[in-house]
């Protein structure tokens, strides 16, 4: 998941107005924490929890919190989000006590999870809240984090602290805030609702439309489906090499979206990054370990959601800027 490079280009100017105002905040080497909200008690862990657990983290937090040296959750630089915010770091989530999640507890964790607040109070930034995610995945990552597998395994390695930019600390607690705690599923549905199943994972659990809406600023975590452009694509993200890519309009239209494709080749774009059109590139992960079930489900439910007529590059609309 990547933090919006067109969102910061927009508003700019308008910030650049409001920076005076916050010269003082902003001239701070920190950014005052808030209060974190509580959390429902996270069912206990089991065999079945930790190898749920282990398909997500590898699905959605590998690609931002493994150390490639290391090849522990001990977190990273992350210069894929772009210098606006300045320079961010991902945050150790080993079982280390000191540096990573060790003494954290599950509450605590699935709060960050959910809001992006950490047991401190403190924001993190560039990391997608998993809002709607169920209370079932949910006590599955935590079982995963907790368990003796060599990616969790405590790594005595402090987080660097995030060397906020002047803009990023004018937006702290403004137009960068916590996302509230909402209602949410206990379980992820049957496969036999595939409507109601794709959307939980499409907003919930693999949160499709964050990088495939207009703009992850514009986004709507609340409610997904106001986000500006709801599963249209076109926001502009950077891949491992730092090259401008642009999310794909998942919409059924069928000049610049999936209208003309087949769930066959849906599945294999989505699992494998074959698509109709050539090979997909990072940041888009390759979804390999989800089931047929879930393939069909993600389907069904995109075919309910409504057109938008957005082309991309890959559509010949032009290169990203």
């Amino acid at each position: 998941m990547k933090m919006s490079l067109r969102v910061l280009s927009m508003v700019m100017g308008l910030l650049l107005l409001a920076v005076a105002g916050f010269a003082e905040f902003a001239a701070k080497p920190n950014v005052p924490p808030q209060q974190a909200p509580g959390g429902a008690a996270v069912r206990p862990s089991t065999p079945k929890r930790v190898l749920q657990g282990e398909k997500i983290v590898a699905l959605m937090c590998v690609h931002c919190h493994r150390d490639p040296s290391i090849k522990t959750l001990a977190g990273r630089p992350m210069p894929d989000l772009g210098t606006d915010l300045g320079n961010l770091y991902s945050a150790n989530i080993t079982r280390d006590p000191v540096y990573g999640i060790g003494k954290w507890t599950d509450q605590q964790v699935v709060t960050l999870m959910r809001t992006g607040t950490g047991r401190d109070g403190r924001l993190h930034l560039g990391m997608p809240r998993f809002a709607y995610l169920s209370d079932e995945d949910a006590a599955s990552l935590v079982a995963f984090l907790r368990s003796d597998n060599p990616l969790t395994r405590a790594t005595a390695l402090p987080t660097p602290p995030q060397e906020l930019s002047p803009l990023a600390k004018s937006l702290m607690g403004t137009a960068l805030q916590p996302t509230p705690l909402v209602k949410h599923l206990a379980e992820a549905p049957p496969a036999s609702q595939p409507v109601a199943l794709g959307r939980y994972l499409a907003i919930g659990r693999y949160q499709c439309y964050f990088c495939h809406s207009q703009s992850i600023g514009t986004n709507n975590e609340a409610q997904p489906e106001l986000s500006k452009g709801f599963m249209g694509g076109g926001e502009k993200m950077l891949d491992d090499d730092l090259k401008v890519r642009v999310s794909r309009n998942l919409t059924m239209d069928p000049e610049t979206g999936l209208g003309k494709w087949t769930e066959a080749q849906f599945g294999k774009a989505v699992k494998f990054g074959m698509a109709p059109g050539g090979i997909l590139h990072a940041p888009m992960p390759k979804f390999s370990t989800l089931t047929d079930d879930e393939v069909h489900a993600l389907w069904t439910y995109l075919k309910t959601v409504p057109k938008i007529k957005n082309a991309t590059p890959e559509d010949g609309a032009g290169s990203p800027k």
